[in-house]
């Protein structure tokens, strides 16, 4: 399996913008991937897809802030957070899902896992 390194984690308070980026060790040609995030007490969720062809979803709470970017040039996931607000404290995770071409964040299954990246947002 590929390893999947996160950065970009921070703490910073509401308002601010960061970026969260996902290295992969091999990159999941035509493959979905996405952004995950888990909050203390709270089960993970997803947060944003990004399809093998292309294609990019969102959850309704991030929807508008986020913006989900492949370069597989770089092979590299970036996730730019911008709005911040405290709910959208978590350990944010990067996934892929080498079973799936066409997916959106209510159908991807993730199958590799990074080890996360902290980003807590004071209000």
């Amino acid at each position: 399996q590929a390893r999947l390194e996160e950065s970009g984690g921070d703490s910073v308070q509401t308002g601010r913008t960061l970026w969260l980026r996902c290295v992969a060790s091999e990159w999941p040609m035509g493959h979905c991937m996405g952004w995950f995030r888990q909050a203390k007490g709270r089960q993970r969720e997803a947060v944003a897809a990004y399809s093998g062809f292309g294609h990019t979803t969102y959850a309704q709470s991030v929807e508008g802030r986020f913006t989900i970017m492949r370069d597989s040039d770089k092979r590299t996931l970036t996730l730019i957070m911008n709005h911040l607000k405290p709910e959208d404290t978590a350990m944010y995770y990067c996934a892929t899902d080498l079973q799936t071409t066409d997916c959106t964040i209510a159908t991807m299954t993730p199958d590799n896992w990074g080890q996360g990246t902290q980003v807590t947002v004071s209000s």
